[in-house]
């Protein structure tokens, strides 16, 4: 979902020329599937096509990327320990840092809840916090 929402702000924006975005997973057990219907339904009813398949993360990703947004706190230790060497710390962050109310907080995982649009308002809030930093950051 997070992909998704990310990327239709980055193109509303204008500036999809200035952005690799893509999505990973921590386990590879969902690699190569694409997002779950619950996802897909909500992203569909606020405009926002959707056709990407999930991947595995690699080591290459914290050397490629300027920036790794992590769900929550597993995925974040995940994608830490696959940084040994502590060179990319300063690119690891989880989504809701970005978020104007949650804080640190871990998104839920709605393949549990089932609250596909609730989800959706948190992202998209994080999302929004996230292009706004990366705008001010990078002067665009």
């Amino acid at each position: 979902m997070t992909d998704g929402v990310f990327t239709d702000l980055v193109t509303k924006a204008n500036l999809h020329d200035k952005f690799e975005i893509d999505s990973a997973g921590t386990i590879s057990y969902h690699a190569g599937e694409l997002p779950h219907h619950g996802t897909l339904k909500v992203l569909a009813k606020h405009g926002i096509s959707y056709s990407g398949h999930s991947r595995h993360i690699q080591r290459d990703d914290l050397n490629h990327y300027d920036y790794l947004i992590m769900m929550d706190s597993t995925n974040f230790g995940d994608v830490r320990s696959i940084d040994r060497q502590k060179q990319y710390r300063h690119k690891l962050f989880k989504l809701l840092d970005f978020s104007s109310d949650r804080k640190g907080e871990d998104v839920p995982d709605p393949y549990y809840t089932g609250k596909f649009d609730q989800l959706y308002d948190m992202v998209l809030d994080a999302c929004q916090g996230l292009l706004a930093h990366i705008r001010e950051k990078h002067d665009m």
